[in-house]
């Protein structure tokens, strides 16, 4: 399976400005169980034992397998450029047109592996597009419009639980917001095992921070490669924490574009270090 991350810097790197995404439907239940292997997935319900014949969602083991096949028969098939990840599928080029034909001839391939592909599943070509949760467009990622309506639109938790739910929603777009560790490190005191849940005026500062700051995060990328980029690393030790981001910039370009963001809160007695050991 590849690394998400892994694929999203590669595709961030390819700079398009036409994209398809392809969603394979039902990819799991297209591949079939080996007779010999089924009974290894019997079960019973209502006092009647059945057996799965197709490849079950939720085995552990499914998106491996899925995602192995779904390669080898584009490899097969000889597609071209393309990023995978399981059942999702996402090309890109110059012109709507060069898209276009790399998508057909991907679907063809599929089709003819024994896949099922269903109009609806399929998007663009298109300058902006979601994949993997992400909205693309000209290489740069960015968090996609419906994403921060629903985190901004989000009530105070009330409960550990609900802490945790909403640290979860916003988590996976860290990379877009500077200093996330230490924004939200009041959040995540009150979801410590030790800690009774106690919502306070700092709980809630960092709640309505860290949600504005999600409503005007900034693309990030694309990256561009040769000798030409110049890559700078901005790095700072502050009272709580530590941050770091990662910077591009090319001739012509007044100001350079940040490629992510990273941060740690202090921990325990780290706080109490001086700044030439913090920056150590």
């Amino acid at each position: 399976m590849p690394d998400m991350l892994e694929l999203q810097y590669e595709l961030e790197s390819k700079a398009a400005k036409w994209y398809a995404t392809i969603d394979i439907a039902n990819a799991f239940f297209s591949i079939a169980l080996a007779a010999e292997c089924r009974p290894q997935f019997a079960f019973t319900w209502r006092g009647v034992q059945y057996t799965w014949n197709r490849l079950p969602q939720g085995w552990k083991h499914s998106p491996t397998i899925c995602h192995g096949l779904i390669q080898a028969a584009l490899e097969k098939g000889e597609a071209p450029e393309h990023l995978q990840y399981i059942d999702n599928i996402i090309v890109w080029g110059n012109t709507a047109a060069e898209v276009f034909e790399k998508g057909k001839e991907i679907i063809q391939i599929l089709l003819e592996a024994g896949f099922a592909i269903k109009k609806s599943k399929v998007k663009g070509p298109a300058h902006e597009i979601q994949f993997l949760g992400v909205k693309w467009q000209d290489g740069r990622r960015q968090i996609p419009t419906d994403v921060i309506n629903k985190i901004t639109a989000m009530s105070p938790p009330t409960n550990k639980k609900e802490t945790q739910a909403f640290l979860g929603a916003i988590g996976f777009w860290r990379m877009h917001i500077p200093k996330y560790s230490q924004i939200v490190s009041p959040l995540y005191l009150v979801t410590c095992k030790k800690n009774d849940f106690h919502w306070g005026p700092e709980q809630q500062q960092a709640f309505a921070l860290i949600k504005q700051e999600i409503a005007h995060a900034v693309a990030l990328g694309p990256v561009k490669m040769g000798p030409e980029v110049k890559n700078v690393l901005y790095s700072a030790a502050g009272n709580n924490g530590l941050s770091w981001s990662l910077w591009q910039k090319v001739p012509g370009e007044t100001r350079g574009r940040p490629l992510g963001f990273w941060s740690q809160s202090y921990r325990g007695s780290e706080a109490n270090y001086t700044q030439l050991r913090r920056k150590s």
